[in-house]
């Protein structure tokens, strides 16, 4: 399956999404802050990035700026995952770079079917 890069600061959540797509059968690369993230896309060059808007060291929006601004990673597809669902946040999500804004809270089988679909869509 793909390899799955989840950037996300609150542990519980990380761990459901992380055990969702496991479950699934996905390789799973966790990030708990976007400077994390973005040294981890990087260095792991994952099939999809999934990311938390609001996070520490590094939004989760400057992430993905300075992954679409380093061609070799710039390919890869991200996706926020946020609890803002205004419609200016989702705005500024797709002007970074964003592929695809999933709101929270979403139900395991949602997100796994989701991921699926961004996947299907980039081969």
């Amino acid at each position: 399956m793909a390899k799955i890069l989840i950037a996300e600061d609150e542990r519980d959540i990380r761990d459901l999404i992380a055990f969702t797509l496991r479950y699934s059968g996905h390789e799973v690369v966790q990030a708990n802050n976007g400077e994390e993230a973005v040294n981890l896309a990087l260095q792991e060059k994952p099939d999809l990035v999934l990311m938390d808007v609001r996070m520490p060291r590094m939004t989760g929006y400057e992430a993905c700026r300075v992954i679409k601004a380093n061609d070799e990673i710039k390919h890869i597809p991200v996706v926020f995952l946020s609890a803002k669902g205004q419609e200016a946040e989702v705005q500024t999500g797709l002007e970074v770079g964003a592929t695809d804004y999933i709101l929270k809270p979403f139900a395991p089988d949602q997100l796994a079917k989701r991921v699926a679909e961004l996947l299907e869509r980039k081969e």
